[in-house]
């Protein structure tokens, strides 16, 4: 009763101000009260001449009796553009009330369903649903303005009955009237608060229009809102206040940002359709950003474009799988990535091992130079001076033995530059046949002054053959042979340094018959052919060996120096005759003692495990290993600064000026175009590239 009641007062403010609209210009020409004016006329919006003229069709003003025609149709038309005018307010308020009635109406619901936060939703959609629902509640406010009798111009809207009945049944009357008026001098809020009242109760008498066009509003948002989800989580996402001069601006960079990483999926699975569309959305949204540095910079259609990219971006997620697939493809890129890494790096290993074994054509030069000069040469005399000295135990001797002339002749430059008494050094050189001309004519082109040299064919030694030697034997038979230079393949896991021929050749296990060669001699100090001197030798003589046959600087530090990386100790019999964590030694500068190597007869101990290595089930070769099992028990650490390791492998060696003799042992050697160059000029300093042999042969630092 109480609703009821309340609309029918709120109805009679509204006619109320549809009267005083009409009333108003009345006064104004016609400058007389209006004696008669039938309620109907005004409700039914009657404008036509009928209702203003006598029934008796004689053509006389009701309203206006003394003005003229054409006044009395100017003064309709402008009645009619007040009513206009004044029905366009009254929709207005209508629309500001609508939205008040729908939540007086409805709690329970949660406004967002009609007016969704523009956040979550683009500028465009939030402005069309407002339009549809204004236009509803319009369309509802002008069929309860025009239909109080039940029609609108002659036409009457089946769809309204409902509507028109119910105005048919309550009526207006004089008193309701009056009570609306009292009641809005009562609440003294003017007629714009009138004005509120009135679209209040347009919106109860219209509240089933509302709530289907409520109803058809939200399904409408619902489907927005689905498409529009990434966008909506986007824009909350950015932290960043709406009001924020930047904040569709950081919008756009995030999309830039999502849309390089979607091309790069794209790329990788084939899909090029999808994929150009995407470049195509963020060309235009690019074009769209320019240099702004504000929304306010950004072209009135930016909006659109940004609504179009985030559709784009939604469809290219839901295309890609979850979680779990993006890992499972990701593990397997992984291990097919490690597998090619794997390769690489054996790729990378066998093409250093063949750049090792590679020879530069300078140094290939050098000794077809050299034997050339030799065995061309008039001289009768090519023997050395100082041969009395070749014998002296006294003396300090050194053991090279080498096939690379330029390398033997930077040991024996390096150690005379730095000897206090270079007459008491003696260099004993071995080499093999075809370089054993080269070499002895590279010594006696560049004599060493009181200082006495030997060269030494390995060919001359009678008593090294294949019955003495098991490592002879074994590295001219068949099957090692073809191991190097045939068809036949490394073991699965086998480093191929291993396969290099240097292996092959006697001069490398010429160490273990040091005795044989220098029957006269006590010690002598070994020394490889890329080693370097950096200081006087010569109080290696006087360091007491207690009892050992080797004295080398130990490698423990390194773990890639312990036995167990070097012997196989899965055999039995390395395992019960060595400690595999015990520490290696260097081989590249040794100081042997002869008289104990005889004494302890070491070169029997080498053929015993020598020959128990036939198969190399034991070690593989080289001679280290083979070392490690002969001096077993027979090693005297020295000084770690007399033998500084390292320089043909590690980028990182210390200590270099310090050390006594440094050794460029691996692959990087220094006369190698491989070599590490920052350790190369220890190495070439002690070359004399104005040397005749060398110019020649076009051997620069």
């Amino acid at each position: 009763m109480a609703g009821a009641a309340r609309g029918r007062r709120c109805r009679g403010a509204v006619l109320l101000l549809l009267v005083a609209s009409v009333l108003a210009p009345l006064v104004l020409y016609g400058r007389s009260p209006v004696p008669y004016l039938p309620d109907s006329t005004v409700a039914r919006g009657a404008f036509d001449r009928g209702a203003f003229d006598r029934g008796d069709g004689s053509g006389s003003n009701l309203v206006w009796p003394q003005m003229a025609a054409s006044e009395v149709s100017l003064a309709k038309d402008l009645t009619i553009e007040r009513l206009g005018e004044h029905k366009n307010r009254v929709l207005s308020a209508t629309d500001d009330w609508q939205a008040v009635e729908v939540a007086r109406s409805h709690p329970s619901e949660k406004k967002i369903d009609t007016w969704e936060d523009p956040v979550s939703r683009d500028a465009d959609q939030v402005v069309a649903v407002g339009n549809d629902s204004a236009q509803s509640t319009q369309d509802g406010m002008i069929k309860e303005v025009v239909s109080t009798d039940g029609r609108a111009d002659g036409f009457r809207d089946p769809g309204d009955s409902r509507v028109a009945e119910e105005q048919d049944g309550q009526g207006m009357d004089e008193k309701e009237l009056q009570d609306a008026t009292e009641l809005e001098h009562k609440d003294g809020s003017g007629a714009s608060e009138n004005n509120i009242a009135g679209t209040d109760t347009a919106g109860n008498l219209t509240s089933s229009l509302n709530k289907e066009s409520i109803a058809d509003t939200s399904s409408d948002q619902t489907t927005h809102a689905s498409a529009n989800a990434d966008l909506a989580t986007l824009v909350s996402s950015t932290d960043h206040s709406a009001t924020s001069p930047d904040a569709t601006i950081r919008i756009i960079k995030d999309q830039l940002i999502r849309a390089k990483t979607y091309l790069g999926v794209l790329a990788s699975r084939g899909n090029h359709g999808t994929a150009k569309e995407l470049r195509a959305r963020m060309k235009d949204i690019q074009r769209a950003l320019g240099g702004a540095t504000d929304d306010g910079m950004l072209p009135q259609n930016v909006h659109g474009k940004i609504k179009a990219m985030e559709q784009t971006l939604g469809r290219i997620k839901r295309m890609h799988d979850g979680c779990s697939g993006a890992v499972n493809r990701l593990r397997t890129s992984l291990h097919s990535t490690e597998g090619r890494l794997q390769s690489h790096r054996k790729d990378a290993n066998y093409l250093a091992q063949l750049a090792a074994k590679s020879l530069p054509k300078g140094l290939h030069c050098l000794p077809l130079r050299l034997t050339n000069e030799y065995y061309s040469s008039n001289s009768n005399n090519k023997d050395f001076p100082n041969t009395e000295k070749l014998e002296d135990p006294q003396l300090h001797h050194y053991a090279v033995f080498s096939d690379n002339v330029l390398a033997a002749a930077v040991v024996v430059n390096s150690t005379l530059v730095h000897a206090k008494k270079p007459a008491n050094h003696v260099f004993h050189i071995v080499t093999d046949r075809l370089n054993y001309a080269a070499m002895k004519m590279w010594f006696l082109a560049n004599p060493l002054g009181e200082a006495a040299v030997q060269v030494q064919n390995i060919e001359e030694f009678t008593w090294l053959n294949s019955s003495y030697s098991p490592v002879l034997k074994q590295l001219e038979s068949s099957s090692m042979i073809d191991y190097y230079f045939g068809s036949g393949k490394a073991r699965p896991g086998e480093n191929p340094k291993f396969r290099n021929p240097k292996y092959l050749s006697i001069l490398n296990h010429l160490r273990f018959y040091l005795p044989e060669i220098f029957p006269k001699l006590n010690k002598v100090l070994f020394l490889d052919d890329d080693t370097v001197v950096q200081q006087d030798l010569s109080a290696l003589w006087s360091i007491d060996l207690k009892g050992k046959v080797n004295g080398a600087v130990e490698t423990c530090g390194e773990s890639f120096h312990r036995f167990d990386k070097y012997l196989n100790f899965s055999n039995p019999l390395i395992a019960s005759n060595f400690d595999p964590h015990a520490c290696g030694w260097a081989y590249g500068m040794n100081m042997f003692d002869l008289s104990e190597w005889r004494k302890q007869n070491i070169t029997d101990v080498y053929h015993t495990w020598q020959n128990l290595n036939e198969d190399r089930l034991l070690w593989k070769l080289g001679s280290l290993p083979a070392g490690l099992v002969t001096f077993w028990n027979r090693t005297f650490p020295l000084d770690r600064s007399w033998h500084l390791l390292g320089l043909g492998y590690n980028p990182n060696v210390n200590e270099i000026r310090r050390a006594s003799v440094i050794h460029y042992n691996g692959n990087l050697k220094p006369w190698l175009e491989i070599g590490l160059s920052k350790y190369r000029k220890y190495w070439s300093r002690h070359v004399n590239y104005d040397q005749v042999f060398i110019r020649e042969c076009n051997i620069n630092p």
